[in-house]
Formats: C-alpha cells, sequence, structure tokens
C-alpha cells in the first residue's frame, strides 16, 4: 500500500460545529533572550471540542506556540512580545500556569515527562493536586483512566522510570486527565514510539475527544497520522503559520503531500527530490 493511500481515515473524521472559538492566538510575536525571534505573526483558533493540529518540521515553532499558551516561556528566558491569547473571552498570557491548569489548560510536554522514582499511579494521582474534588471523585477519575489505558493499571505499582516509551506517554496523558481539564496541549505524542504504538495514542486521543468531549491542540512532526485524526490544521515554518484549513483538504493539498508526505501527483518523492523545497514551494514565493 503507498503512502498516499495510508492518509486517508477508515473513518471521515467530522469537524464540530463552528462557534466562537475556545482558544484564539491572535499575531503573537515570541522572543528568546531578548534577541531570537521566534514566533512571527502566529495566529489560529481552536474550537471547542476539536482536534486542531499544529504541523511542522523541527524547529518551526510549534513547542514555543503550545508554550505560550500554557505560559510555560518564562522558564526558558522566552517572551510574548506582541498579540493576544484569549481563552474563554479572557486574555490569559502571563497568568501563572498553575492558575491556567484550574481554568482547565493543560499541556503535555514533549519528551513524555514522569516523575520516574514515583509508581505509575502516584504519577497519575500528582495529576490531581490541584484540584478540590472528593476522594471519591479522583478514584473515579483514576479508573477513567485505566479505562482509557489499560496497561497502566497492569503496571500501576511499578515505577515510571522502568516503564516503556509508549507507558510512559500514557502516564504523561493519563496525569493530565487527572486535573480535569476543557483542553490538552499536546506536544509531540509521536515522538520515539513505533508506528503501532502512535497509532494506539492516537486513537485514544479521538476517543478521549468524542467521548469526553476534550479539546485538544497537539503539536506533530507526523503530517501524516495527525492529519488523519485532527479536524482543522495549521502548518508553520520558521515561526508563520503558511498553510492552514481542514484536515481533510490538507490532506489532498498538492503541495502537503509533496513536501510533507513526500507523494506528489507523479508518485513518492525521494529526499533528493525535494531537498530544495523552500525555494519551490508555491506558499512561500
Amino acid at each position: 500500500m503507498s503512502q498516499a493511500e495510508t492518509i486517508a481515515p477508515t473513518a471521515p473524521v467530522d469537524a464540530p460545529e463552528a462557534g466562537e472559538p475556545l482558544l484564539r492566538v491572535s499575531n503573537i510575536e515570541v522572543i528568546y533572550n531578548h534577541v531570537i525571534l521566534v514566533l512571527k505573526g502566529v495566529s489560529l483558533a481552536v474550537p471547542k471540542g476539536g482536534i486542531t493540529a499544529l504541523l511542522g518540521g523541527n524547529g518551526a515553532g510549534k513547542t514555543t506556540t503550545l508554550k505560550s499558551i500554557s505560559n510555560l516561556l518564562r522558564s526558558e528566558r522566552g517572551e510574548v512580545t506582541k498579540g493576544k491569547i484569549v481563552y474563554r473571552g479572557e486574555e490569559i498570557y502571563g497568568l501563572n500556569p498553575a492558575d491556567l491548569v484550574k481554568k482547565g489548560v493543560i499541556q503535555v510536554m514533549e519528551g513524555r515527562h514522569c516523575f520516574e522514582h514515583l509508581t505509575v499511579e502516584e504519577n497519575l494521582m500528582t495529576g490531581a493536586y490541584t484540584r478540590g474534588s472528593s476522594r471519591g471523585e479522583i478514584d473515579a477519575d483514576l479508573n477513567m483512566v485505566y479505562d482509557y489505558f489499560p496497561r497502566l493499571k497492569e503496571r500501576r505499582r511499578s515505577q515510571a522510570g522502568y516503564t516503556s516509551g509508549g507507558e510512559q506517554q500514557m502516564v504523561a496523558i493519563g496525569r493530565a486527565l487527572m486535573a480535569r481539564p476543557e483542553m490538552i496541549l499536546l506536544d509531540e505524542p509521536s515522538m520515539g514510539l513505533a508506528p503501532q504504538l502512535v497509532e494506539q495514542i492516537f486513537e485514544i486521543v479521538k476517543s478521549l475527544n468524542e467521548k469526553e468531549g476534550l479539546t485538544f491542540l497537539l503539536a506533530e512532526q507526523n503530517t501524516n497520522v495527525a492529519l488523519r485524526f485532527a479536524h482543522y490544521g495549521y502548518i508553520l515554518e520558521s515561526g508563520r503559520v503558511v498553510m492552514d484549513g481542514p484536515a481533510a483538504d490538507l490532506r489532498e493539498n498538492p503541495d502537503v503531500k509533496e513536501f510533507y508526505l513526500g507523494v506528489s501527483d507523479e508518485g513518492r518523492k525521494s529526499f533528493r527530490d525535494v531537498r530544495s523545497y523552500r525555494r519551490r514551494k508555491r506558499w512561500l514565493s
């Protein structure tokens, strides 16, 4: 089966109903160390109940965009110098990240960050730290996480540091779920995982979106997989949005096929054929 055939989902992903976005990022610029301009006028909208993908290669600005929203930039000497970030009608840039979690926005960091010396279940329970819920409510949510990630239930007494990369990614997502978020910022969920595990993680994201009503903004280099599960996509390059549209349209766009999926109307392209693509992209001309 060719790569062109694998980008079509087995069942169409219906976009959520149109309305005022849950999150709106308007023309933001980000500077690191007061001199390095990383984001250059990035704008995007994330509808409630949708899966929105930020696509692009390494260094395109995907992670910086997520950290701008979650207010984790300052730990890396980054700053939003222009533009607005509005969640539920409220400008949120500058909020304490913990306060933002309480408002319903949480980021799952790139690299499957876990507390390695804690057990899987202890890691999950740390996600409920900011909640004022009863023990019964927290236990119910823990069981919900185990329903979505049965492997974690099997490994719940194991130290997280001794689990596999896929299991640690599940722990990171499960810990975020324990905070009862409305929106999850998911950074590079496929990084370092085998294709079968990547498919499993994205299927769970889809189920959480459909069954729990969770909104996702995910940053992903694996354009093929992301466009199969997302409703809408934004492609970033060098800190700018160069293309956006419904995922179904992006999957069929000839430029996206050629430059991100390695497939063109003439068939598969080799790296040698496309390595000078920056000079030939229609949207950069």
